[in-house]
């Protein structure tokens, strides 16, 4: 009788949240697929993302895990053995920690909180970028892992608006949306000068979309599915979006970009350094990103500000030929 060759040993992963902070967890996701080589790597994460979870190379499955807004999900869809590690890349809390701690893994990798003493990971550091966050818990634990490794290969598909300069004007919540009128008043500007433009929104943004369409630009009301978009991204001359996960897909195809910054520091969010992306921000004390009115830091971006760095030289090295494979 031929013995059972064995299931490969499992690392769970959990990153239950958007598209954004998926794309800042792939400096980890793959210094962890290179720590386990042989592990069947799981990514509890929306379902939605699988376009860009397999685009990473990491993932080995998708575990299909999601709350209302950055929430812990209540379970998991676990099935099978308890994982031989499992890896905090959520929270620092408790809810995330007891909900993998629940599955009984071999190894859990988290940072410490006093609400769960048991897990004695590295201390969290409120003012730290997020893509280096996650790379300093694994160092923590002897994972070799590097913040810059985050671009991913260009899709497949061909863009639906080859060379536009796309226009993202929705954000998480209303304190990180800069104005419509003055994405409508960029979009204007740039169709006058010849430049195609592409209007973006997420699902129930279409009367956002509507607000900055102007004669002439193509709109994609609605929503997207994450490949469509990344396909859009991939293939644009240039993306303005505010601090969302569209800005992070812009950066991670190496797609010219100019974000707007207003609660939240760019140091904390904000593209690498790079002559391709431009940070739009005034300096002043954190703001509340979840605030339900815009930020009076991003109120004083002008429609000016994002042309003159849209006209700005991208400098030695830019990007050709954009849907090129990397």
């Amino acid at each position: 009788m031929t013995a059972a060759v064995p299931a490969r040993p499992r690392v769970l992963v959990l990153r239950a949240l958007g598209l954004g902070d998926l794309l800042a967890g792939v400096p980890a996701l793959r210094a962890l697929r290179r720590a386990f080589p042989g592990h069947e790597l799981v990514l509890a994460a929306p379902a939605a993302l699988a376009a860009v979870v397999a685009a990473s190379g990491a993932v080995d499955t998708l575990l299909p895990a999601a709350a209302p807004g950055r929430a812990v999900p209540r379970s998991l869809a676990w099935r099978g053995p308890p994982p031989e590690v499992a890896v905090d890349l959520h929270g620092n809390g408790p809810p995330s920690h007891r909900l993998l701690s629940d599955l009984r893994p071999g190894r859990l990798l988290a940072f410490a909180h006093p609400g769960t003493p048991e897990v004695s990971g590295p201390r969290w550091l409120a003012e730290e970028h997020e893509r280096e966050r996650w790379c300093r818990l694994l160092r923590a634990y002897g994972i070799p892992a590097d913040a810059t490794d985050l671009a991913l290969p260009a899709p497949e598909d061909a863009s639906p608006a080859p060379g536009a300069v796309v226009l993202h004007p929705g954000a998480g919540s209303p304190a990180r949306c800069w104005p419509a009128g003055r994405y409508a008043a960029v979009a204007r500007r740039l169709l006058e000068r010849g430049r195609p433009v592409a209007v973006t929104g997420g699902p129930g943004e279409e009367e956002l979309v509507a607000q900055v369409a102007v004669p002439g630009a193509r709109t994609f009301p609605g929503g997207l599915d994450v490949g469509e978009l990344s396909a859009l991204v991939a293939g644009a001359a240039a993306v303005v979006s505010g601090d969302t996960g569209v800005a992070h897909l812009a950066v991670a195809h190496a797609t010219r970009s100019v974000t707007l910054f207003g609660p939240v520091a760019p140091a904390l969010w904000g593209p690498p350094p790079s002559a391709r992306h431009t940070a739009l921000w005034h300096p002043g004390p954190p703001g509340d990103p979840h605030g339900r009115q815009p930020d009076p830091r991003l109120l004083r971006i002008r429609p000016e500000d994002v042309l003159g760095a849209l006209e700005r030289p991208e400098g030695p090295g830019r990007k050709t030929g954009r849907n090129q494979r990397r």
